[in-house]
């Protein structure tokens, strides 16, 4: 029998509906979940489960009344640490932070409170979100629920260790390389990149994407219909649109397929993780899509412009600070961010030219395709002590080959399942799709979802 923090959002909501299920009921079980398991994993910041209780029986009254806020009206939920909520500080996941209560809600924030949904807390991430790992000099380390001496991927560590632990059916992660779908992809989840603009943020900034992370494809719709709501603080969003995030029943037959293996640039591909995706990509012929192979699009050069930028621009950030607060900086982020101490303009302009030269590739290279299908990372999660599959400052996105393209090109993409190695660890297969099309790429996910075969039980203890 499933446990209550294990239902899924959608099957929440009905039972709320059909006064089978209590808010108050579930928020309980889901709270007894995280004191069973946060000493181990480390995957909250912020938790309040008093305020908790208080959303979910005004929750509760609202469903005995008929009358719920929105599509989550009621269900547990957390979002990550850097989406403001007013009166908690933001840390960023670095102890060099000043920790000044948030004046107000970021956009996913006010969005989810103003659809009832129950916040348990915020969740854990790395220094400035610049790690795959639940790396922290602010937080304790995030750890992996499939296998605790692993990292569950990052920067949205703590949210891919909740969602795995069942601390709830909903959270809410960031993404400006793939720091959604590669804890997601560590975690068995799925995690949904939205087309850039999709979802408003605060501050918005280029590639920088907020979505859904969790147990499946009709949560993740479920959630992005409230996230995607328009908000007039982020000026680089996209138009609101009236979008059908229920409609995922569709057939593959005829679906347009890219099999994406080899990225061009970073880490090769493990056999497990090949072995997984070329699979996958056979269900997909075997429902009757049309798959071809696309060849490597992302260049050394590309890799490195951005690495250097990013690094620039982390710079630029740290110099503010005052010595005393950056001494606190993670040593790795410190590194890192020092290689951008002596970049020339000329040369930081260089970098940031290769998103553009990034985003024209990704676009070119799967024009012919509805959806294009590739490995999440190359790579299983390595031991949570690391900064990243690497753990070296001077080779730091070696392993986002396939999912930083879809940041700077705009387009959706999502990580779901597709098998585990032979020690337990879950294997991410990311499917992105046309600029825009969300709806599609998650109607992809879930046919892929359903015809994928049984999955191993959560690792809820």
């Amino acid at each position: 029998m499933t446990e209550l923090p294990d239902l899924t959002a959608v099957e929440l909501v009905a039972g709320y509906r059909a006064k089978t299920l209590s808010p108050v009921e579930v928020t309980e079980a889901v709270l007894a979940r995280i004191e069973a398991r946060e000493p181990e994993l480390h995957a909250l910041y912020a938790y309040d489960p008093s305020s908790a209780r208080e959303d979910a029986k005004a929750a509760e009254a609202r469903w005995h009344a008929g009358e719920p806020l929105g599509p989550i009206d009621g269900v547990p939920l957390t979002l990550k640490e850097n989406i403001a909520t007013r009166g908690t500080p933001v840390p960023l996941g670095t102890a060099a932070t000043a920790l000044t209560p948030a004046a107000e809600d970021a956009p996913a924030a006010a969005r989810v409170r103003e659809s009832g949904g129950v916040l348990l807390a915020k969740t854990t991430m790395p220094d400035y979100g610049m790690l795959t790992s639940g790396l922290s000099s602010f937080h304790e380390t995030a750890r992996n629920p499939w296998l605790t001496s692993a990292s569950p991927g990052g920067s949205s560590a703590g949210a891919g260790a909740a969602a795995a632990a069942g601390y709830g059916p909903l959270h809410v992660g960031t993404d400006i390389g793939g720091s959604i779908r590669l804890p997601a992809g560590w975690c068995g989840l799925a995690g949904l990149k939205p087309s850039f603009g999709r979802v408003p943020v605060d501050p918005p900034f280029l590639g920088r994407v907020a979505g859904p992370m969790t147990r499946t494809v009709a949560d993740t719709a479920l959630l992005m219909s409230v996230l995607s709501a328009p908000d007039a603080r982020d000026h680089l969003s996209l138009p609101p649109a009236e979008l059908d995030w229920s409609a995922l029943d569709s057939s593959l037959t005829g679906l347009r397929v890219g099999l994406h293996l080899d990225p061009g640039v970073g880490l090769p591909v493990d056999p497990a993780t090949l072995a997984a995706v070329t699979t996958a990509a056979r269900v997909f012929e075997a429902a009757g899509a049309v798959v071809e192979p696309v060849g490597p699009f992302l260049t050394r050069e590309m890799l490195t412009g951005l690495d250097v930028f990013w690094r620039t621009r982390a710079w630029s950030d740290m110099t503010a600070l005052p010595a005393d607060r950056r001494a606190k900086v993670l040593p790795y982020i410190a590194d890192w961010a020092a290689g951008g101490a002596d970049v020339s303009g000329v040369d930081a302009y260089r970098g940031f030219a290769q998103i553009d030269a990034i985003s024209v590739a990704a676009l070119r290279a799967t024009s012919a395709y509805d959806v294009v299908l590739s490995p999440t990372c190359p790579v299983a999660a390595p031991p949570a002590e690391w900064a990243s599959p690497t753990n070296d400052p001077a080779r730091p996105f070696e392993h986002i080959a396939f999912t930083v393209p879809y940041n700077m090109s705009g387009q959706p993409a999502v990580s779901v399942n597709c098998g585990y190695t032979d020690d337990g660890r879950p294997i991410g297969l990311q499917i992105s799709g046309r600029r825009f099309d969300d709806v599609g790429v998650l109607r992809a996910a879930a046919a892929y979802e359903q015809l994928r075969g049984p999955q191993r039980s959560w690792p809820i203890g």
